[in-house]
């Protein structure tokens, strides 16, 4: 009977969800088009960082080099300088990210076995990008001097520097920011169908009806719980479709791990969400509570900046936060093919958090109807 009571509960909730054609727009919408802005504008790799050139010297050596930048897809050359003067005129205007300067005596300081003189000019009004690019330039220089060093002889450097990169080879931050789009956007879902389910009832004036029916408190808690971790869960499935079939992510690890993980991490979404709708009376309510939550929740996720980075007091307030155990989970399945073992110390502190988060939940929820 009980089953029946709440099956029933949960079809109310979705045909209030989905008879609305902007609420389906809602729910599908604005996710996917999150992911779609965040896969492709968030992305920490530069390519066709305009650049310009001051070429004193015009030898053999030093076009060499040049052509070295030209044939890069990192870089574009927007412009060849005259003069000395036009550097800063480049940089404050804008136009170039980079000026390379070569020195007049370049080509012949190679030819004599010494040093040439090379200058890089770099805007770095942009601290991060100014590194990049200039990680870029250096990657440059640095295979031009082993070229030159195997072609014309000379002391060889007294070390070689070969990279390689676990997990993400190639360096795409897509790889990165993609999996982690997982969690947020999931997140933002879900909060927003939980945290209103509630206060919508009290704007419709059926909370009452609610409350004279013979469900108890723990079955209408549930009723409003269910349809939201279905929703989540059909949620993160599109989006982690979406991340290894469009935006090429590899998924490396455990599906199944990577499943319990989206479960542990809806319940304690569902949880906060509820918290929030039993103290919301109107949808405007239930909508700022759950933004109060979702933008700390996302800044101290460590989707964008290191946990690591932050203050210490600052790194205890995670731990609290359900997304940020769900970003080491579903980067570390996706990326790292980390095993079930890996993820129970990410795993527990979810659960407890869903579980703390639902009894407060219906224990404010007790005393609404009360």
């Amino acid at each position: 009977m009980w089953a029946a009571r709440i099956l029933t509960l949960m079809r109310k909730e979705f045909l209030a969800l989905l008879r609305d054609k902007k609420s389906r727009l809602v729910l599908v919408g604005p996710p996917l088009l999150q992911l779609v802005v965040f896969g492709y504008a968030a992305t920490y790799d530069l390519h066709h960082v305009p650049y310009a050139v001051y070429a004193q010297d015009r030898g053999a050596p030093a076009r060499e080099l040049l052509s070295a930048f030209e044939g890069s897809p990192t870089f574009r050359r927007v412009a060849v300088l005259s003069h000395e003067s036009q550097i800063a005129d480049m940089i404050n205007a804008r136009k170039a990210l980079m000026v390379l300067r070569i020195g007049p005596l370049f080509s012949r300081d190679l030819l004599l076995g010494d040093g040439g003189d090379l200058q890089v000019v770099i805007d770095g009004r942009d601290s991060n990008t100014a590194l990049i690019t200039l990680n870029y330039a250096r990657t440059i220089v640095q295979d031009f001097n082993v070229q030159w060093v195997a072609e014309h002889g000379g002391r060889a450097p007294p070390a070689h520097i070969e990279m390689r990169a676990w997990f993400n080879p190639n360096l795409e931050s897509r790889w990165f920011i993609v999996p982690g789009m997982v969690g947020m956007l999931t997140l933002v879902v879900t909060m927003m169908v939980t945290a209103l389910s509630v206060a919508r009832e009290r704007e419709q004036g059926t909370f009452e009806q609610l409350l004279v029916t013979p469900m108890r408190p723990a079955e209408i808690l549930l009723g409003k719980a269910l349809p939201g971790f279905m929703i989540g869960m059909v949620e993160a499935t599109v989006i982690m479709t979406a991340a290894v079939y469009w935006f090429q992510v590899p998924l490396v690890g455990s599906v199944a791990a990577l499943y319990v993980g989206i479960a542990l991490f809806l319940l304690s979404a569902i949880g906060v969400g509820l918290m929030v709708s039993s103290l919301a009376l109107t949808q405007q309510q239930g909508l700022l509570g759950a933004f109060l939550f979702l933008v700390p929740a996302v800044i101290l996720s460590g989707f964008a900046t290191p946990i690591g980075n932050m203050p210490d007091l600052v790194q205890d307030l995670t731990l609290v936060n359900p997304l940020r155990y769900f970003m080491i989970i579903v980067r570390g399945v996706f990326l790292e093919g980390k095993p079930f073992g890996q993820l129970l110390h990410q795993l527990w502190p979810m659960a407890l958090i869903g579980i703390t988060a639902l009894v407060i939940a219906s224990w404010m929820f007790r005393r609404r109807m009360a």
